[in-house]
Formats: structure tokens, sequence, C-alpha cells
């Protein structure tokens, strides 16, 4: 298995955790951008946005996001926070397994730089 986030699902890597349940992992971010940055992460290994199957993980999207904004809200996150969702190379993913970051308690601006 070479897939970071795999292992950290598996427990060989160690993370800061926030939230788990059968589906999925919320950890702080070991390079936080923000004073509040965690990534949300699914336990089945799924490598791009692109690889999401609209009959199958339909449910599984949906709890991400739902429990991102309960997560990000338990963080003292609720003037604002950004979530990012970056797809491939070219969208700037560095570990390809899906995966939200979950950023605030900063002011965020547009574009992001």
């Amino acid at each position: 298995m070479d897939c970071l986030f795999c292992k950290i699902v598996v427990g060989e890597i160690p993370a800061r955790k926030l939230y788990e349940d059968d589906q999925i992992i919320a950890f702080h971010d070991i390079a936080a951008q923000a004073p509040v940055h965690f990534l949300l992460i699914p336990k089945k290994h799924i490598a791009t946005l692109h690889d999401l199957d609209a009959e199958t993980d339909n449910a599984l999207a949906g709890h991400m996001l739902f429990t991102a904004q309960r997560l990000a809200s338990e963080q003292g996150c609720q003037d604002g926070f950004r979530v990012v969702v970056n797809c491939n190379d070219l969208g700037g993913q560095t570990v390809h397994h899906i995966h939200m970051h979950v950023l605030g308690k900063r002011q965020m601006h547009w574009p992001p730089g």
C-alpha cells in the first residue's frame, strides 16, 4: 500500500484525529495554513474527484460535506470557513486519495493565490 492516507486509515501512520466513524476520518493537517486546518478523508480509497461514482459514492460525499460543516462549527468557525478539494496534479492534489481541506479562524481571500 503506497497511499499515505490509506496508511492513516489502517493506523500505520499516526494522525491527530478529530473524528472517525465507519466511513471517514478527520485529522489535523501537519502543515496547517490556518488556525483551524483539518483534512477529512473517506476510508475507502478513491484517488480523485473524477473517480467518485454517482451511484455508489453519493451518500459518502454528502456525509463528508455535512461532517465538515459540523466539525468546522465545533472548532469555532461559525463566522466562516473554507472547504477545498483539489483534483489531480494541475488542481494541486498531492496525495491521490480524495480529501477535503477545511480551513478557518482567519480571513480567506479570493483568488487564493
